[in-house]
């Protein structure tokens, strides 16, 4: 037997490549399953509030009542920004993407944490709390700024959901719009080792600290390719107009090759994303409640017709959970370039358990790569090139 290890084959993206071991998430893209922690993600949607969600990633298990309040009020308290970052936000370039500031101004947040660098169980759980708590603020103040009006402070007595609509629109939102908020939020915490995760583990394996993890990730989040597909579904939909206008857009477009379906295909769900049947059922209850059918009517009609084709049919190509949520986040009255900065606010939880569990059983994060290059090549003096 040769005393050679066997070559490694490799997997661009690391596609199939398990890098770790989680309790937080199952993804099982063949059955179209996700879990958190053990229950079933249209368990959570229908039931779980944001919180309950949150206080599942960080503990493993579901909260006592009073353990929720206590969470609940711990967050609500959290969430005020202070004068000094609402300062730097309002010197920031009016048209800078929410994205790019989001991820400007959750950096800039460790520069007023003297323990930002003590990486303690407690004091991670106490960062994440924070960047939970402040995230939902740092978004909705930004989107006030930038359209010349002054941020709204956090209420107390609101939850999270509530309270980011709140602070958006400056107006108490209705039950169903919480409602559908709190589903969204619940429905994006958390997912596997998907690339804004995978990234914030990387940055927290080299010993780094929460604030720089939670950036990472959020600058990952950030490529079209990962957070903005929902952004992209819904400037689709603008383009198709009506839900009478889908199937010649279809045969002109998307059987022609020029354009894909936004929001159909998931690089591990090869069956339905479980999170675009539950946001299917908010987007048309929020599109009836509104008494606006026309985005709803239109996605609807375009899924029918993409699944009735051959080629996504060969392809298990479904609608994913970006197809139905830019539905609801729009009838919601969410601006659609707001629409990956929610993604995060969502995130925040998945991506502080993540890195928590990575320093509870840390390695720093090194693979592989296969040099394809030239080799040998003969030095030439610059003279001579």
């Amino acid at each position: 037997m040769s005393d050679k290890a066997a070559p490694t084959v490799a997997q661009k993206g690391l596609q199939n490549i398990v890098v770790g071991q989680s309790k937080l998430s199952l993804v099982n893209g063949t059955e179209g399953k996700l879990i958190y922690a053990g229950y079933k993600i249209e368990d959570l949607a229908e039931h779980a509030t944001f919180e309950e969600v949150i206080f599942l990633l960080w503990n493993l298990r579901l909260p006592h009542k009073d353990e929720l309040e206590t969470l609940r009020r711990q967050l609500a308290v959290q969430m005020h920004l202070s004068p000094e970052l609402i300062s730097i936000m309002k010197r920031l370039p009016v048209k800078a993407t929410p994205m790019a500031v989001l991820r400007t101004v959750v950096s800039a947040l460790s520069l007023w944490d003297p323990d930002a660098d003590v990486n303690t169980p407690d004091e991670n759980k106490r960062k994440a709390r924070q960047l939970t708590a402040k995230v939902p603020t740092i978004v909705a103040a930004w989107e006030r700024i930038r359209n010349g009006k002054a941020p709204i402070d956090p209420n107390p007595d609101l939850t999270l959901a509530a309270n980011f609509l709140y602070m958006l629109k400056g107006e108490m939102p209705n039950e169903k719009e919480v409602a559908v908020m709190d589903a969204y939020l619940v429905l994006l915490s958390e997912h596997g080792m998907n690339a804004s995760t995978f990234s914030a583990r990387v940055t927290t394996s080299t010993l780094s600290d929460m604030y720089s993890a939670i950036t990472t990730a959020i600058g990952t989040l950030k490529g079209a390719a990962h957070g903005g597909a929902n952004e992209e579904a819904m400037r689709m939909f603008f383009e198709i107009g009506s839900a009478n206008k889908v199937e010649k857009w279809f045969e002109d477009n998307v059987k022609t090759g020029k354009k894909r379906v936004m929001g159909m295909g998931h690089r591990v769900y090869k069956a339905l994303d479980p999170r675009a049947a539950v946001l299917n059922k908010k987007a048309k209850e929020m599109a009836e409640a509104t008494g606006n059918m026309q985005w709803y009517d239109l996605a609807s009609k375009l899924e029918q017709t993409a699944r009735a084709d051959e080629d996504f049919i060969k392809k298990n190509l479904y609608a994913n959970v970006d197809y139905y949520s830019a539905i609801a986040l729009y009838t919601i009255g969410i601006p659609m370039d707001q629409f990956t900065p929610l993604f995060a606010i969502a995130r925040i939880p998945g991506w502080s358990a993540h890195v928590i569990e990575q320093w509870a059983d840390n390695r720093l994060i090194r693979p592989d790569v296969d040099y394809v290059g030239p080799m040998d090549l003969p030095w030439v003096p610059i003279e001579k090139r």
